[in-house]
């Protein structure tokens, strides 16, 4: 079983900014109950997958809501393992299923404010945000009704089509670049 805090402890950020990131979630985690269901309005645990091959291409999700492109992710659902939510969301908005974990721990930690929902009726709130990095050697995949389009792209083609103010993303493709310039066997478990 996953266990958010034990692994958020032992996480080591990339930066400030995710140093901040990662204590604000611990913080979260520890101080209040319904963490991972969206009942909790201050906020709550999503998860995220972050889709890439071993040789520099990423899966961009153009996402229907928000027109904006990036990783495959949602709301835990009061699911507590992380992990399996993300790979839940891999399956439903990509319909991948065969894929590896590529690195053995959580890959980056974002917190991220939503603004107040009409729709839903939903206050602006906190999405504490833990991403997975995986690695698929398919390249099919087929668009969820959450997408507005579905599509593999060079690191930069990924840098170009992500919202520029989207810290997070582009953190994670640069964690990625760097990635694959490490061996890539030691990150696989």
């Amino acid at each position: 079983m996953f266990d958010l805090i034990k692994e958020l402890e032992k996480y080591i950020p990339f930066g400030q900014k995710e140093n901040k990131d990662v204590k604000k979630t611990l913080e979260f985690l520890k101080t209040n109950q319904n963490c991972y269901d969206r009942c909790n309005l201050f906020g709550h645990v999503t998860a995220g997958a972050f889709v890439c091959d071993g040789s520099g291409h990423i899966l961009l999700n153009h996402h229907k809501k928000s027109g904006l492109w990036f990783q495959f992710g949602g709301h835990s659902d009061g699911e507590s393992d992380c992990l399996k939510v993300a790979k839940r969301e891999i399956m439903e908005e990509a319909g991948i299923t065969e894929f590896k974990l590529g690195k053995n721990s959580i890959f980056d930690v974002a917190v991220m404010k939503i603004p107040f929902n009409v729709k839903r009726s939903e206050p602006e709130h906190l999405h504490y945000d833990i991403n997975f990095l995986f690695i698929v050697n398919n390249y099919k995949f087929e668009i969820s009704n959450e997408s507005l389009e579905i599509k593999w792209v060079t690191i930069d083609e990924a840098l170009r089509l992500i919202n520029k103010n989207d810290y997070g993303m582009k953190r994670m493709i640069y964690k990625y670049k760097r990635w694959l310039n490490n061996t890539i066997k030691e990150f696989y478990i």
